[in-house]
């Protein structure tokens, strides 16, 4: 149910209720807020980014309210987080081919501690500001989730915590990349109509 759960794209439901284009045609070609946020409409992309960090939390909490609190429920709490995280990765409503698990991730740290989840939040709001690249603020976030859950976090939670981490890296490999050699498009950016999809999810 997780796992079907983060599989529904926010991206493409708000698009449709907007009347935008798909946001796999466009851009990135990624189904996540800041590729909706390509397209003008803010309001589009601030739920979208709602909407993928709400369904990553309700999952994480569902499991915790309904999990037998004996035993190993810690660690059937956390696969429950990696399922939705992994839903959104790989969605199977659209072919497998989903966005790079941002808000999604960060919704299952706010339900594994609610410090954690500010935390992450404030860094990723810091980068971004400063930096204006929302690739570089997922990235640092990132690595900053398992850092501060070495004091936050069971370890159960903490494992869960750094595989999708590691998850999140792998899925910026291209924008690191971009970055690299300065080529990376920055927060608010819109490419061009007749541009397609470079098919790189963001």
């Amino acid at each position: 149910m997780a796992y079907l759960m983060g599989s529904v794209s926010f991206a493409v439901l708000m698009s449709k209720a907007f009347g935008l284009a798909d946001p796999r045609t466009y851009g990135s070609g990624n189904p996540g807020a800041t590729n909706v946020l390509r397209s003008g409409k803010k309001a589009a992309a601030v739920l979208t980014l709602l909407g993928d960090g709400a369904k990553g939390w309700l999952a994480v909490v569902l499991a915790q309210h309904f999990v037998p609190h004996e035993g190993s429920h810690l660690t059937l709490v956390a696969f429950v987080a990696l399922a939705v995280f992994l839903g959104h990765l790989f969605p199977v409503f659209l072919h497998f081919k989903g966005g790079k698990g941002v808000a999604t991730a960060l919704g299952v740290f706010l339900a594994f501690n609610v410090l954690l989840g500010l935390a992450v939040l404030a860094t990723w709001i810091f980068v971004a500001l400063v930096f204006r690249y929302s690739s570089l603020a997922a990235l640092i976030a990132a690595v900053s989730a398992p850092v501060y859950g070495l004091v936050m976090l069971s370890n159960e939670y903490l494992l869960a915590s750094g595989v999708m981490s590691l998850m999140l890296i792998w899925r910026h490999k291209d924008n690191i990349r971009s970055l690299l050699a300065g080529t990376e498009s920055k927060i608010g950016s819109k490419k061009s109509e007749d541009q397609p999809a470079d098919n790189q999810p963001e």
